[in-house]
């Protein structure tokens, strides 16, 4: 054999090679293509089923790439590739105050944020999502935030409801006596505290029975929420009792004026069945600015008890307490 055709019979095996190799790396890049379509498949069937999505928002463009979970969050098409402006629409105006704001600082700082907020979708329905993003730099040049989106609207409606049942009578609605201990351990000098007792209540109780009273209880509620529609809080701290808070009433004479009309609220009749149910209330009131913190309650309740005394249906302000200055911790009791 000469030189040349065993350089052409060289050429030949080399090229046999090649192609053997090529056609290798072709079933190796068409396997790992569809490993990664599978993984994609996979990643994109449980986004969808934990309500969770990819997002990445190019900063010099502003253009925004979002996987099918964010989409299907907002209610957008999948595949769709939103314009910012677009997707803020979704957000309520306070919420949309408070993206931005916490977006712009994380860019200034090429942080990072995470923020809980609520959204409506393009169709109308209301959620509530977690953003987590980071700032990608390139340098000191901010280029990229990208992060995750996730439907946390149940971990929301469980945390509320936690939330009321920590801070709210189940009987009444009214505010309990943990919340009301919370807002009187800060109520401002200016603020004023009524003390409602209920008279005759015990009556009803022996009487009807403890269905009839709760109903009662429910009742004194609901027109004591109506009387106070302008307080602070209105709370029940115990069987028959509430409190009211006024956080601006310097010298009482709001919360005089309103102690008589829940006065006058209580003394109508309240029909339970075919019975008509007589019950009243007696005011005990008290300015903050006239006694130390700590004795606004004992103040507003000695208040209470001199209405009680005077014949009850009534309320009486407590007169100030000169010898006492405002200094010390505040304590809830009688």
């Amino acid at each position: 054999m000469d030189a040349a055709a065993a350089q052409r019979t060289a050429d030949a095996a080399t090229i046999h090679a090649l192609r053997a190799e090529l056609a290798l790396r072709n079933d190796l890049i068409q396997s790992q293509a569809a490993a990664l379509a599978w993984d994609r498949a996979i990643f994109e069937q449980a986004s969808t089923a934990a309500r969770i999505g990819l997002w990445e928002c190019d900063l010099a463009s502003e253009s925004l790439r979002w996987s099918d979970g964010v989409c299907d969050l907002f209610e957008f098409p999948r595949g769709t590739r939103p314009d910012r402006s677009e997707t803020l629409n979704c957000y309520p105006e306070e919420a949309r105050r408070r993206l931005v704001a916490v977006r712009t600082e994380a860019i200034a700082k090429r942080s990072g944020f995470t923020l809980d907020t609520e959204i409506v979708g393009r169709l109308g329905s209301p959620r509530w999502i977690r953003i987590t993003a980071t700032v990608e730099c390139r340098g000191e040049v901010p280029m990229r935030l990208f992060g995750l989106k996730q439907d946390i609207t149940f971990e929301k409606l469980q945390s509320d409801r936690a939330r009321h049942r920590a801070e709210f009578d189940y009987l009444t609605g009214l505010a309990n006596r943990a919340l009301f201990e919370s807002r009187l351990a800060a109520i401002p000098q200016a603020g004023t505290l009524l003390l409602v007792d209920l008279d005759g209540f015990k009556q009803v109780n022996d009487t009807h029975g403890h269905a009839a009273g709760d109903a009662c209880l429910r009742e004194a509620a609901r027109r004591l929420g109506e009387a106070c529609h302008d307080a602070d809080l209105v709370a029940r701290i115990g069987g028959d009792e509430f409190a009211v808070l006024l956080a601006t009433d310097p010298d009482g004479s709001l919360g005089t004026a309103l102690g008589h009309r829940i006065v006058e609220a209580m003394r109508a009749p309240f029909v339970y069945g075919t019975a008509s149910l007589s019950f009243g209330a007696s005011v005990g009131v008290a300015c903050a600015s006239h006694c130390a913190p700590g004795d606004l309650f004992h103040l507003a309740d000695n208040a209470l008890y001199a209405a009680k005394a005077a014949g009850r249906g009534t309320a009486k302000m407590a007169a100030p307490d000169l010898s006492r200055s405002r200094h010390g911790e505040n304590s809830v009791g009688r």
